[in-house]
């Protein structure tokens, strides 16, 4: 065959190059991991959580439940006609709801996590649907004040059979006591879930109003379960009715939807890895193809074709693809290993399985592996097919290189372009302004590319003030880097790119920072905060331990969210239970700021686009489907502290089911003259019991807010991170074969006497230079965009930009010392030169 010898080439060529090899496998296999790692780890807490819901209904015909989560329920009229329903056999009414265990001492809340707590009634086998629990110790409940716990929930809590202890209740003044009596068995028991079962009777006192039960299960008798489903469907059309496979498919697709943003969000920083990977493969084979002239122009000369030569480039990439991507795959199970290991390290509440490795992984991450190497070798491989043979054999022609002329022609005019994206993008908000400044950064990111060769060498004299001090080595490192801008600005993309992404996320990270604080000085006029629980919130019992025993109190008023529908959107309003002008700050534009009764106040944007006046009646419904009229009183001008409507707690509690019913803040404002050293103090010994709740002054409430902030931050730079550390490997690539291309020249500089150490240093400057120069271009991208996108997110509440300059600073500081780093092999390879045979080297 005529193309076997020139497989041999290239095989032997790989061969005779590992250290090339190792680096460009590399880049390679950091970007397929992250995105093979991406589909292993949701896949496997896909499998685990499958493995969770396929007991969930089992041994249930039919079951009854509210069309919306969040709706007050089946109401017990209701279940009274289903036990009388023709084909119904047994009917089981469940309840259920949020709680908070604590531990033996009743001092400290058992963390779950992000994994949930709930309470749920307990009905014993006679009288339940469901396959029934298994227990492996102790007996169910049997009246109220008794409890079983899953085995992970004792097993966290320390609790043993026969041990008291206290369960919070978000909407129930204190704490209730309790008595474990039973240990049970559920699937999957992982993850820091907690399950509390209670007597059926004290659940329903517990979790509901009296008149409502969260869903019903249901036994067929005399009639196939589906049939008595499709009978039931037509007679309740205002309740969802399933067999137990539709309930459990439900759930499976809430928990899919849950994990694809997980997916998405790690593929998104997988595709991240392998575009800095792909232009690293890229640099590294013009490199390659650039040294290789000679070799190439031999072969066109003793017979290869264009196309064999452009062949062998390509089945070089093939083979590191390949190869690349196979070692890829194995790093992505042991990537999802680490990430779940260290998801659990932070109580994240995740349950745990055997790793999931489905034939699509597999697929996927060797197709994107290949098709990445060979994309990125295609242009190399063009471009050595079409060299002249007796015209690469010459000297000179190695250091010739095309015209930038017209890519710096095309990267401005998509400069010009991106920009005016991203200009427009940001005269206004919301998705669609977001979309448009995304695209505006796509065509910046192109520009970018095209135009650094041209950019580089300015910038690169510029930054050679910073070299000067080093006398000729500084001005040698400096031309070194100005000399071939295409490898200047093929190095220096891959470190731009990740730059870009930290400097744009870092200034929003301190924009969302100073817009919190700015907000909460201007907006917040309580002297302190009770915090709870993001999905907990305040216990009800906090607020009035505070109103009963706290002196010098003015006033106390607990925030609640209250949710509805008008029309078919749906709507999440505040609700307070005192004066909310006294704890806070906002301006009425129009109207009154009372709000009793059926009253209702609107944020002016809110007003407008709904066409609403002071004193129009409108309708709320509820997601029970109950309609509610409303008249509005007032209108304020828009501020995220209190949303699009604020109702009074007259509708609060009409909408709110009372399992969902809870404070997610508690404001607190002190008399004039009142001690606030002293008030803290009361505060924290009246709140003591309610062990979850937090007592914050402002600055202390700004500080929370920060660090959740900090806390995402610090995911998103450490996903980043791993483009960071993929160009560094670029760096240290490319420098390497700089030093290969460069050996003659190395040895001639050793040859007149030039020192080791002088070598070195010419190295780790070069390299300096150009890592700054690659840090300066992202950060200015990365500060453009940024602002763009904070323009269209101000709707939110993101209304302050902030540079966080301390953050950049520091970062041209670590890109300095990247650049160092990531020349001290290349460099002390440079110094081993043996001069004499450099010099001979042809």
């Amino acid at each position: 065959m005529a193309g076997s010898p020139m497989r041999k080439v290239a095989l032997r060529n790989l061969a005779a190059h590992k250290v090339r090899l190792a680096l460009t496998l590399l880049s390679v296999v950091l970007g397929t991991a992250f995105i093979a790692g991406s589909f292993v780890f949701t896949d496997t807490l896909q499998r685990t959580f499958d493995g969770i819901f396929a007991s969930q209904a089992k041994g249930v015909d039919v079951r009854v439940s509210p069309k919306e989560r969040q709706a007050q329920g089946i109401p017990n009229n209701v279940v009274d006609e289903l036990a009388k329903y023709p084909g119904v056999r047994t009917v089981a009414p469940s309840v259920n709801g949020p709680v908070v265990l604590l531990d033996p001492a009743g001092k400290k809340a058992v963390q779950t996590g992000g994994a949930p707590s709930i309470g749920q009634s307990y009905l014993p086998p006679e009288k339940a649907v469901a396959e029934p629990d298994k227990f492996v110790q102790g007996v169910p409940p049997a009246r109220p004040g008794e409890i079983a716990l899953n085995t992970g929930g004792a097993e966290r809590a320390g609790l043993k059979i026969g041990d008291r202890t206290k369960i919070l209740i978000p909407s129930l003044p204190d704490p209730i006591e309790v008595t474990l009596t039973g240990i049970y068995e559920v699937p999957s028991d992982t993850g820091g879930f907690i399950a509390v079962l209670f007597d059926d009777a004290q659940a329903r006192k517990l979790f509901t109003d009296g008149l409502h039960v969260a869903y019903v299960d249901l036994a067929a008798s005399g009639i196939p379960g589906d049939e008595l489903r499709d009978n039931l469907a037509q007679a309740l059309p205002n309740y969802k009715v399933q067999n137990g496979e539709q309930v459990r498919a439900d759930l499976k697709k809430e928990v899919s939807n849950a994990l694809n943003f997980i997916n998405y969000f790690l593929l998104a920083f997988g595709a991240i890895a392998l575009i800095v990977g792909t232009f690293i493969i890229y640099n590294t084979f013009s490199m390659i193809v650039a040294q290789r002239l000679r070799e190439l122009a031999l072969l066109r000369a003793v017979g290869a074709s264009r196309q064999q030569v452009g062949r062998s480039v390509v089945a070089e990439a093939f083979v590191i693809g390949l190869i690349g991507s196979t070692i890829g795959l194995a790093g992505g199970v042991g990537l999802a290993f680490g990430l779940s290991a260290l998801l659990n390290a932070f109580d994240l509440g995740l349950p745990t399985g055997s790793m999931a490795v489905l034939p699509r992984t597999i697929l996927v991450g060797l197709l994107v592996g290949l098709a990445v190497t060979m994309v990125s070798a295609y242009a190399p491989a063009r471009r050595a097919s079409r060299i002249p043979p007796v015209q690469a054999m010459r000297e000179e022609f190695a250091s010739a290189g095309e015209s930038l002329r017209p890519r710096t022609a095309i990267g401005a005019v998509l400069a010009v372009l991106g920009a005016g994206f991203v200009v427009v993008g940001a005269q206004s908000a919301g998705g669609t302004a977001a979309a448009t400044v995304g695209v505006g950064a796509l065509g910046l990111i192109f520009a970018v590319l095209l135009a650094a060769p041209a950019l580089s060498r300015p910038v690169v004299s510029v930054l050679g003030a910073l070299v000067r001090p080093f006398g000729p080595i500084g001005r040698m490192a400096r031309n070194n880097a100005a000399r071939n801008p295409r490898r200047t600005a093929a190095t220096a993309f891959a470190l731009t790119l990740g730059l870009m992404l930290v400097s744009a996320i870092g200034m929003l990270g301190a924009s969302a920072k100073a817009s919190v604080g700015v907000l909460v000085d201007k907006g917040v006029r309580a002297d302190y905060v009770l915090a709870g629980p993001q999905l907990l919130g305040v216990p009800f019992g906090a607020a009035d331990a505070v109103r009963t025993s706290v002196p010098g109190v003015a006033e106390v008023v607990g925030v609640r969210g209250v949710g509805f529908k008008i029309d078919d959107e749906q709507i999440m309003g505040t609700s307070a239970d005192g004066p909310l002008d006294r704890v806070l700050s906002y301006d009425i534009v129009r109207g009154s700021n009372t709000v009793g009764g059926h009253d209702v106040l609107v944020s002016e944007d809110e007003a407008d686009d709904r066409g609403w006046q002071v004193g129009r009646q409108v309708t709320v419904t509820g997601f029970d489907g109950k309609k509610i009229p409303l008249t509005v009183v007032g209108v304020y001008k828009k501020t995220p502290l209190l949303g699009p409507m604020v109702m009074s707690k007259t509708v609060f509690e009409e909408l709110v089911p009372l399992n969902f019913r809870t404070n997610y803040l508690v404001l607190i404002k002190a008399k004039p003259g009142a001690n606030l050293t002293e008030m803290r103090t009361d505060l924290e010994k009246a709140t003591e019991q309610y062990v979850v709740v937090q007592v914050q002054d402002r600055e202390e409430f700004k500080g929370a807010q920060g660090r959740q902030i900090n806390t995402l931050l610090a995911i998103l730079y450490g996903l980043l991170a791993l483009a960071v550390v993929i160009a560094i490997l670029g760096i240290v690539n490319t420098l390497a074969l700089s030093v290969v291309e460069r050996r003659r020249e190395i040895g001639m500089l050793r040859a007149v006497g030039m020192q080791r150490a002088q070598v070195r240093r010419t190295i780790y400057l070069e390299s300096m230079l150009i890592a700054i120069f690659g840090a300066v271009v992202g950060m200015a991208l990365g500060l453009g965009l940024g602002v763009g996108f904070l323009r269209t997110l101000r709707d939110l509440g993101l209304d302050q930009i902030s540079i966080p300059w301390a953050q950049l600073v520091l970062v041209l500081i670590s890109s300095a010392i990247v650049g160092v780093l990531a020349a001290l092999w290349p460099a002390v390879r440079a110094a081993s030169t043996p001069p004499l045979a450099a010099i001979a080297d042809l």
